[in-house]
C-alpha cells in the first residue's frame, strides 16, 4: 500500500507532535479519533495487569493507528507510544466524512486497511500456540523493511513482540542465520530466504 494513500487526511490539518516515549493513546480508553502518521515511528502494544507488555507492531509514516476501535466504537484494545519524534494527524468522524466525500475511493482502501489490522491481531492470537522459532519467523515476515531492505529491530523488541526472552531470540536468529535464511547486523535483520521463513511460520504444532 502506497505511503501517500492517506495524504488527503492531512490536507488543511495541523499535526500533533509527540516526543519519543510519549503515550499517544491508552488501552481500554474510548476512541474518539484515529491518527494518520505524517512522520516518525509508533509502537502499538498490549498491557497486562501484571505490567507485562507485548508489542503488536510498529507503524511508520504513511500508516494509520487506532482505526479499529474508532470504527467499532469499543474501548481500545492496545496502547500506542511514539518511538521517535512523531507528527500525527488526528481524524474524527466529521473529518473522515468530509474526506470520503472528496475521495470516495478511500472508503474501499480503509476497509482493506481494517482487514489488515484484523489479520494482524488474529496472527498474534494464533501465534500463542506456536513454538518460539515459528513466532519469530512470523514476526520477521510482518515487519516492513527500510529502503535498504533491512528490518530495524533489536532482540529485545522481537522478544517483547512474540513473548519470548532475549536469549531465545538470539538463539533462534542464530539458527536462522546458519541456515542462510537471514543476515543479522547491528539492530537489523536482513531476510535472505523469505520462502523458508514462510514455510516455518505456516507449520502446525498439532
Amino acid at each position: 500500500m502506497s505511503n501517500d494513500i492517506w495524504a488527503p487526511l492531512a490536507e488543511g490539518q495541523s499535526p500533533l507532535f509527540f516526543s519519543p516515549g510519549q503515550l499517544i493513546y491508552l488501552q481500554d480508553t474510548r476512541a474518539e479519533q484515529f491518527y494518520y502518521i505524517q512522520s516518525g515511528t509508533v509502537k502499538c502494544f498490549l498491557s497486562a495487569e501484571s505490567g507485562e507488555e507485548r508489542i503488536l507492531t510498529r507503524h511508520h509514516a504513511g500508516e494509520l493507528i487506532g482505526e479499529a476501535a474508532f470504527f467499532d466504537k469499543q474501548p481500545r484494545v492496545s496502547s500506542a507510544m511514539a518511538v521517535t519524534a512523531c507528527a500525527l494527524i488526528p481524524v474524527d468522524r466529521p473529518r473522515l466524512q468530509a474526506v470520503f466525500a472528496l475521495h470516495p475511493d478511500l472508503a474501499i482502501r480503509m476497509l482493506e486497511y481494517l482487514s489488515r489490522t484484523v489479520r494482524l491481531l488474529s496472527a498474534h492470537l494464533d501465534g500463542t500456540f506456536l513454538q518460539a522459532d515459528q513466532r519469530i519467523a512470523r514476526h520477521l515476515l510482518s515487519l516492513r523493511p527500510d529502503e535498504h531492505g533491512d528490518l530495524l529491530c533489536t532482540h529485545e523488541e522481537i522478544g517483547a513482540s512474540v513473548g519470548v526472552s532475549r536469549v531465545t531470540v538470539s538463539r533462534v536468529l542464530g539458527q536462522f542465520a546458519r541456515c542462510g535464511w537471514i543476515q543479522t547486523g547491528y539492530r537489523t535483520v536482513h531476510l535472505l530466504d523469505r520462502a523458508a521463513l514462510e514455510r516455518l511460520g505456516a507449520l502446525s504444532t498439532l
